[in-house]
């Protein structure tokens, strides 16, 4: 059944939407969703580059399955592939050069997250909510004042922060600069949480909800807040419109191991296991059953697709675990993290050759991977 939804899933997108596609041991949780991982992880230190390993043969993985996977990783631009079991690195590959100065790509090149750095952000605005400075349910004009949106007083009022966080402000994202966050381009086209439509302007927007809330400045707080605590390496950048997160391969997956441990790094609580962090990984709104808080989730009846009202009657990546939820971003940068198996995998690189549409090449990464942990 798995392999017929994949098939049918890569016909139904291929056909609809890749002409405008751009981009076990179980907690108490309402849905189920939250896993408190089985046994000790391991946590890198920071400052160094020790990072423990276990080799593949040492979990009875199989072995002979993995050139294949790192035949699809290097054909499709891959840069940097990290597979993490209970924390320890069991895969590292490194591929080819940065295209950005044409060095060989390695552990310490960093590389964009695109969109996959939106989970970030969504870890500023939980830290935010636990320490007092807003509230998700707030009205987003509360922070940016009236106006902030080409709309009518009476439609901008129902626009929140969680209409923010679940791309369900219903501000038009069929705009000729859908990553604009100037008033002119935030029109409306529906009521606030009545459609869901991947739209970058009023997430990027968030950052500057997050600055006037707290009176602080977001790329400081990130850094003491989650950065340097995990030993992250990394840097925001402006590119045109969009806010971009830069980091080494390893960075993503200290981030992954974060989020795998429910907020808690070693014993240290960077963000409280709270309802804000149950909600960011599963379903936030009825709309797209495979979105959360800027979080991709897999194992749903069905998801919607940037750049596209179609709802597709499949789950997101139907290779993949049930269980697992994702940073997407464009060309392919994804951070997957899998509770029930205590997996965290990364991959970066370039827009994949074969599948440019990025929940497809994401797909056969797990085709791959699934009968190497299984």
């Amino acid at each position: 059944m798995k392999l017929m939804n994949s098939q049918l899933k890569k016909i139904i997108l291929l056909l609809s939407i890749l002409a405008v596609t751009s981009f076990s041991c179980k907690g108490e949780s309402k849905n189920n969703f939250i896993y408190i991982p089985c046994g000790t992880l391991y946590f890198p230190p920071s400052g160094t580059s020790e990072w423990k390993t276990k080799t593949p043969d040492s979990l009875g993985w199989d072995t002979s399955a993995i050139p294949e996977l790192l035949t699809l990783l290097e054909d499709n631009g891959t840069r940097g592939f990290i597979v993490l079991k209970n924390g320890y690195i069991v895969m590292e590959e490194y591929f080819g050069n940065n295209i950005l100065d044409t060095a060989p790509f390695d552990m310490n090149t960093m590389w964009y997250w695109a969109s996959a750095g939106k989970t970030l952000t969504t870890f500023v605005i939980g830290k935010a909510v636990e320490d007092g400075y807003l509230s998700i349910s707030d009205k987003t004009s509360d922070y940016l004042g009236t106006g902030w949106t080409s709309l009518t007083a009476e439609q901008e009022e129902l626009i929140t922060v969680r209409h923010q966080l679940t791309m369900t402000t219903g501000l038009d994202d069929e705009v000729a600069n859908s990553h604009s966050t100037l008033p002119a381009d935030l029109v409306y086209k529906a009521d606030a949480g009545t459609r869901w439509a991947y739209h970058n302007g009023p997430y990027t927007l968030l950052e500057q909800v997050f600055e006037n809330a707290s009176g602080l400045v977001f790329n400081d707080y990130f850094n003491s807040s989650l950065r340097d605590k995990i030993g992250m390496d990394g840097f925001w950048f402006w590119d045109g419109d969009d806010h971009v997160y830069f980091s080494t391969p390893r960075s993503m997956a200290r981030f992954g191991l974060l989020i795998l441990n429910n907020g808690v790094w070693k014993n240290n609580v960077i963000i409280q296991h709270s309802e804000f962090l149950d909600d960011m990984v599963n379903t936030s709104q009825s709309l797209n059953l495979s979105y959360g808080y800027l979080w991709w989730l897999n194992g749903k009846e069905s998801f919607m697709a940037p750049e596209t009202q179609a709802v597709f009657p499949v789950s997101l990546v139907p290779n993949a675990p049930d269980d697992m939820v994702c940073a997407i971003g464009r060309d392919g940068q994804y951070l997957s993290i899998v509770p029930s198996k205590n997996l965290v995998i990364v991959r970066m690189g370039e827009e994949p050759t074969a599948v440019p549409v990025p929940f497809l090449f994401l797909d056969d990464i797990w085709e791959k991977l699934a009968p190497i942990i299984q």
